[in-house]
């Protein structure tokens, strides 16, 4: 846990912050954006190297997803920018 987390639980246990439960509106909000994220309507072909659909087999294999799954998601990073080129 970093401070912050840490902060939050300690407040918890001592009563000072309660749970709740959120709005009918902000779960709809919620269940929409998830949706959306996770939708797949658009189909691509892509030529690799054996090499490298090697490796992104092996990482799928060690993340426990298939590597259809991790290559769209490395994609949905890099166009969010939480995925960044090396300069």
């Amino acid at each position: 846990m970093d401070s912050e987390e840490k902060e939050i639980l300690d407040s918890y246990e001592k009563g000072e912050a309660t749970l709740s439960r959120p709005s009918p509106e902000l779960m709809s909000q919620l269940k929409t954006a998830g949706e959306n994220t996770f939708k797949k309507d658009k189909r691509i072909n892509i030529r690799l190297s054996s090499h490298d659909l090697l490796g992104i087999q092996r990482k799928a294999i060690q993340k426990g997803i298939p590597y259809q799954a991790l290559i769209s998601g490395l994609i949905h990073q890099y166009v969010e920018g939480n995925l960044t080129e090396k300069r």
